[in-house]
């Protein structure tokens, strides 16, 4: 029988909950929540939890959900170099007295990058503190890595109590992930840096004087709501000013999703939530971590590659990448090339490498070609070895596409994309036809290559929009450096992450939407540091409305998976332009009230918003608010149900708060989607000074199209206030859907 499953339980005030609500018992108990949210976590059978609900005082009865991780020349990239005298780095002192929470794996607080030298105090505001654990002392936090706590009552509720020989009851970190994101978010620069003589230079994270403060929820089966709850319950008592979240999973309605709950608690502090898009892509509907007061980040390419292509034995070359470091495959020789998956017994698991699945008689000094999914790319290459093998060629299926993923393989290997693949299947089936030929084919490792054209590239695997959960807030928001970033990695674990690899590196190279989050995360501490003054909404606007579409050859940014141009569904407004971001000019700004507001237009019940909002919610004032689109969002997107009609329209009302010059006047010029008409009422902004807010409308008016029951059809443009000096831009979506 398994045991009881933990819920979290939100209760409606103090005094409620004291007076009628019975505690369950202190064995049950995992965590109190007093910050973010108002309730505890406890162990509890499905009729125990059906009873509570039943109680007064009990607003919602949660079930526990387990999260999963999303898994560097980013800062050159982006345009932060030290010697840039007049830019980011340099206004925000590079953010010294802002803390970001990284809330993830823990951290390897040993590394250079968190290297406290030429740091002052502790910032004064600071409560947190450095709890010890397992091989983590109270002295291994210093000026620079401020804070250390860890949260494991959930995931040992659910699993039992951990395997200490295999992970740490401390927040040290033995996975890794944790020690890469921070040191994204805020590394020192450390010289010389790289990964098994890859991507040699300096390691930087986005803001290298600000602090960090590590919240270990993450564990080796995941990272578990109760926990995650409490580590932001705890970051903000704290008084960090950003948290960083490179965790996530499915998405169900905000009220009964805790990282939204505990971000809608964090933000209402003060405090910017970024968190990782996700990396189910390339697929549609596969963005997570949606709520519109967390800014999600999706993936892009950098300038920066790793060549390693397959010289096939009838000439032809296919490109490939990895980070393998070790001895090459010798020059000028081919070797026999085979595919696993005409060679097992069982040509499913043997096309896939899966463990025990390659006949060592078959494979034993031979290049053999794997096909990507179910075990990881590393283990794949792990298996290949273990069967004698020479080297590995992972080939992408059709649903990867052409998105490359470099890895420190522990054998000579190379990743293609899916056209490769079949070309190199091909080739092997043909030579197999004749009667003495065998396939051939070697690898060949090219290091790492610069200023490559074009990037930024969506990452292949980055998730996408739309929004399942509310299809009129565009999601992702924005995208930033998420493939083979190189950041700090722990001792403890070899650069492939397998447990066999004793390799061992001060930096590795990893690719996810979690890599792309903590650069925002950083950036967001800059902009903060710079501008005191900013909310949390005012920093994510600043960001997105100065992001841009185009790559470095000037032309649309490129879908990685299908080589074609990117949606608006991939990147959100665009990718990331720190310095401009530091002079946005206007800002679109929110409160708690417009949030209140939105949670009603999304039809949710007075108890499921005070269940995110911990206050009770007066919906009388949001039909004047008009509809859940008109939440002052900098990106504005509809959703038309053609019932039959030809002609379909509607407006949003937004308010922006000048930022920049006392007296200014933007004019707006708008892009509409293809077959729409856009208006702009007043199409002239004047503004007398700094902090004035205006108001606009948007009229968008749309004519059906032909569409088969139950499919969609989506075109986007955009709308630009410009001063002369200043470009704000948001986009505008219009999705057009014909009902079954």
């Amino acid at each position: 029988m398994s045991p009881p499953s933990p819920l979290l339980l939100s209760s409606h005030d103090s005094t409620a909950a004291t007076t009628t609500t019975p505690p369950p018992p202190p064995s049950l108990l995992l965590h109190t929540y007093s910050t973010v949210f108002h309730g505890f976590s406890a162990q509890l059978t499905v009729s125990q939890a059906h009873a509570l609900h039943s109680f007064p005082g009990i607003l919602a009865v949660i079930p526990e959900q387990v999260r999963q991780l999303h898994t560097t020349r980013s800062p050159q990239f982006l345009g932060l170099k030290t010697s840039d005298s007049a830019g980011l780095l340099k206004e925000s002192d590079f953010g010294s007295d802002l803390v970001i929470a990284v809330i993830d794996t823990g951290i390897w607080p040993e590394r250079k990058s968190f290297d406290d030298r030429d740091l002052g105090p502790v910032p004064p505001k600071w409560k947190g503190a450095c709890v010890p654990g397992r091989d983590f002392l109270a002295t291994s936090c210093n000026r620079k890595l401020i804070g250390a706590r860890y949260f494991s009552n959930g995931y040992e509720a659910t699993n039992g109590k951990m395997n200490e020989t295999t992970e740490y009851r401390s927040p040290r970190d033995s996975d890794g992930h944790g020690t890469h994101t921070a040191s994204i978010a805020a590394g020192r620069y450390v010289f010389p840096a790289s990964t098994l003589g890859y991507a040699r230079g300096v390691a930087a994270g986005m803001a290298p004087k600000a602090r960090l403060a590590a919240y270990k929820v993450c564990w080796n089966s995941g990272c578990y709501d109760s926990d995650i709850l409490a580590a932001f319950d705890a970051a903000v008592a704290d008084g960090v000013d950003v948290i960083s979240l490179s965790v996530g999973g499915v998405v169900v309605p905000y009220y009964l999703d805790a990282i939204a709950i505990g971000a809608f608690g964090a933000w209402e502090a003060g405090v910017f939530v970024s968190a990782s898009a996700g990396n189910g892509g390339p697929g549609g509907l596969t963005v997570t971590n949606v709520a519109p007061w967390v800014t999600t980040v999706a993936a892009g390419t950098i300038d920066r590659d790793f060549p390693a292509e397959v010289k096939l034995g009838n000439g032809k070359v296919i490109p490939g990448t990895s980070l393998y470091g070790g001895p090459a495959l010798a020059p000028h020789k081919l070797y026999p090339l085979i595919y696993a998956g005409s060679e097992g017994s069982d040509g499913y698991s043997s096309s896939l490498c899966l463990e025990n699945s390659l006949d060592p008689k078959a494979v034993e000094g031979k290049l053999v070609l794997c096909d990507r999914g179910i075990n990881s790319r590393a283990s794949k290459g792990e298996v290949v070895k273990k069967a004698g093998g020479i080297g590995m060629i992972l080939a992408n299926g059709v649903f990867d596409g052409e998105g490359l993923v470099a890895d420190c393989h522990v054998l000579p290997a190379t990743a293609v994309g899916a056209s490769g693949g079949d070309e190199i299947r091909k080739y092997i089936l043909s030579e197999s036809k004749k009667s003495s030929a065998t396939a051939t084919a070697t690898i060949m490792f090219r290091g790492t290559r610069l200023n490559v054209s074009p990037a930024p590239v969506v990452a292949s695997f980055s998730a996408r929009g739309p929004n399942p959960e509310t299809p009129e807030i565009l999601k992702p928001d924005l995208i930033a450096p998420g493939l083979n970033i190189l950041a700090a990695w722990p001792d403890g674990v070899g650069p492939s992450g397998l447990p066999s690899d004793k390799r061992r590196t001060e930096f590795n190279i990893l690719s996810g939407t979690s890599m792309a989050c903590p650069h925002v995360s950083g950036l967001a501490a800059l902009l903060k540091a710079a501008h005191p003054e900013w909310s949390p909404a005012a920093i994510r606007s600043a960001l997105m409305t100065t992001a841009y579409t185009v790559d470095n050859r000037g032309e649309t940014m490129l879908d990685e998976s299908s080589g074609n141009s990117s949606t608006v569904m991939d990147y959100g407004a665009g990718h990331v332009h720190p310095q401009k971001a530091m002079d946005p000019g206007l800002v679109f700004d929110l409160t708690t009230y417009d949030y209140v507001d939105f949670l009603c237009n999304s039809n949710y019940t007075v108890k499921n918003i005070q269940a995110i909002t911990r206050k009770k919610a007066d919906c009388s004032g949001a039909k004047r608010a008009g509809h859940i689109g008109n939440l002052n969002y900098p990106s504005l997107s509809v959703v038309f149900q053609q019932y039959g009609r030809h002609k379909m329209s509607t407006h949003f009302i937004r308010t922006v708060t000048n930022v920049g010059d006392a007296n200014s006047v933007y004019k707006a010029t708008v892009t509409p989607p293809v077959g729409t008409s856009v208006t702009v009422q007043p199409d002239k902004l004047t503004f007398r000074r700094a902090g004035q807010k205006l108001n606009f409308l948007v009229r968008v008016e749309a004519e059906a199209v032909k569409l088969s029951p139950g499919s969609s059809s989506l075109k986007s443009g955009s709308l630009v206030w410009s001063d002369g000096n200043h470009s704000v831009r948001s986009p505008i979506v219009v999705t057009m859907q014909q009902p079954l």
